[in-house]
């Protein structure tokens, strides 16, 4: 062998010895290590729990997530608080009452203090008189009948006359299954809810009346030398809870009206008809805790974006963006965000003129075939008419384009 081949022979042998020393110094490459992927886990049903009716509301949606009997009519007891404070709320927001308002203590409030729905009072005096303001803090962390009944005199003349203004604003809200004849929760006949209408308002109140709804995580309230507690038990369970009431009556059973906030998640629990005080505590926290592990909302869409640019014809323009008016959000189970689909359900034939925010069709969602939304298209920019000309030369593009009544599309 010669020189320069045993050479060749040297340095390949050194090459390979000194690779394999590598190979068993260097560490293994990082793709080489099978990563723990967590396994899908299934949405199991919700808990059973101590309520004869109830319901678990996402805020943001306002989609029923699952529920018990929801729109079974019932004694609401003290949840009927829950509108007296909208109420007032509304009212203060339009200026026909306000927080620093005297009020004088009726008879008829008074007495109410010693008895009503479940004795529940804030100890008012006959013939005191007292802040607004000191009325809805009384009325909701106390629960205080005389409280309740003091505000409804003060808003309206009368409670009569009151709960006429609680009916109408249930109308307004879409509460279906519900009508009041007091402002306290008396338990009379004509006197019912339901745990979904009782989610719905919670949500309005929460969305339109944030500083007055806050006042329902206040733990304790004193008055008249008298301190009491706030009888939500979950305001000392857990603390991202922070509202909303409680109720008791013989009829009604042991109801709480619970909301709690996880991030940028919140949570509406209603629960009626429970056996114990501990039953209504912990079959609204399982309810709350179950709709925070296996559900989340995503956006979908954003306000204000352009979601289609169909032809419009006879414009000042070619095309007119369409999108939505308000953010889309979605709930659904933990995993299934992929399953939904989106489509557009509008007008195959677009002519001007239209109006910023004017409907123009449909954004449909569904979730594995079943419908999730619907929700409006809106024009997002005014489209007047085009020329004279412009309009002329469209009218004879349009025969040989056809008309129809609508166009089916996917959303972007």
């Amino acid at each position: 062998m010669s020189f320069f081949r045993r050479t060749l022979v040297s340095l390949a042998a050194t090459a390979l010895m000194v690779g394999a020393a590598m190979a068993q110094q260097a560490p293994p490459h990082p793709t080489a290590v099978p990563r723990p992927v967590a396994p899908a886990v299934p949405v199991p049903p919700p808990p059973d729990v101590d309520a004869q009716s109830w319901v678990l509301m996402d805020y943001a949606t306002g989609q029923i997530l699952a529920s018990k009997n929801p729109d079974e009519r019932r004694a609401p007891a003290s949840l009927t608080k829950v509108m007296t404070d909208y109420v007032i709320s509304a009212e203060i927001g339009a200026g026909r009452i306000h927080p620093d308002d005297t009020v004088t203590i009726s008879e008829h409030a008074w007495r109410a203090g010693g008895g009503g729905t479940d004795g529940s009072t804030s100890f008012l005096k006959l013939g005191s008189q007292v802040k607004l303001e000191d009325l809805l803090k009384g009325m909701i962390v106390q629960s205080g009948n005389d409280a309740a009944i003091a505000l409804a005199e003060h808003a309206a003349g009368s409670e009569d006359a009151f709960a006429n203004l609680m009916n109408a604003y249930a109308k307004q809200l879409g509460m279906v299954n519900t009508h009041y004849s007091n402002a306290s929760g008396y338990p009379v006949d004509d006197h019912y809810s339901t745990a979904r209408d009782i989610a719905i308002l919670s949500r309005a109140l929460i969305h339109n009346f944030p500083e007055d709804y806050a006042i329902s995580k206040i733990k304790e309230f004193e008055w008249n030398g008298i301190k009491q507690q706030n009888r939500n038990a979950l305001l000392w369970r857990d603390p991202a809870v922070d509202g909303i009431k409680t109720g008791h009556t013989a009829a009604a059973g042991f109801c709480l009206d619970a909301s709690a906030v996880h991030g940028d998640e919140r949570m509406i629990a209603v629960v009626m008809g429970s056996s114990t005080d501990k039953g209504r505590a912990d079959a609204a926290m399982a309810l709350l805790n179950y709709g925070f592990r296996f559900y989340e909302t995503h956006k979908l869409y954003e306000a204000g974006k352009a979601l289609a640019t169909p032809r419009l014809w006879k414009g000042a323009a070619d095309q007119l963006p369409i999108g939505v008016s308000d953010d889309v959000l979605v709930t659904v189970k933990t995993g299934q965000y992929d399953k939904l689909k989106a489509t557009m359900d509008i007008p195959a034939t677009l002519i001007a003129p239209f109006k910023k925010g004017q409907q123009i069709g449909l954004l449909r969602i569904a979730l594995d075939g079943q419908p999730v939304q619907s929700v409006p298209l809106v024009a997002l920019a005014d489209a007047p008419q085009g020329g004279f000309f412009s309009r002329l030369w469209d009218s004879i593009l349009l025969w040989f384009h056809g008309s129809g009544k609508k166009a089916d599309a996917d959303a972007k």
